[in-house]
């Protein structure tokens, strides 16, 4: 198992225990993406990315993600497969209920992940990435 999937195993890791405070693992520059959903658009450094999760977080009830695959796609891009859970404090609907499961495009340089791009629909990052099921 290389490096850079052990990373990226280790950020899930966290994640699934709902600790979404570590970001050391985090470029300083990091380009976080949300490629889809309510609020797609790009950002640029570690606090943007911190401030947009933060959002994101609040707006829930009981987030958590559990990851089903993390797969190697070349020596700096792992794509993480996961569902998300929760219910929306304002709407009261479970993330789960909208539908399947999510993807992470995680580009790692130097033991630091410079790009993350998220996807609420995991069929989204495939046809992206030119890739099929």
């Amino acid at each position: 198992m290389s490096q850079n999937l052990n990373l990226v195993r280790s950020i899930y890791a966290n994640w699934e225990r709902g600790d979404w405070s570590h970001v050391e693992w985090a470029d300083p520059e990091i380009e976080y993406v949300l490629a889809d959903g309510p609020e797609p658009g790009s950002r640029k450094g570690v606090a943007a990315m911190a401030e947009t999760w933060s959002n994101r977080l609040s707006a829930f009830d009981d987030f958590r993600v559990t990851v089903s695959e993390c797969r190697e796609l070349d020596e700096e891009r792992i794509l993480v497969f996961a569902r998300q859970y929760g219910r929306g404090k304002s709407s009261g609907l479970d993330i789960d209920d909208m539908g399947g499961q999510a993807a992470a495009l995680v580009h790692v340089y130097n033991a630091r992940v410079t790009r993350l791009v998220v996807y609420r629909d995991s069929d989204r990052a495939l046809a992206d990435l030119g890739l099929k099921e």
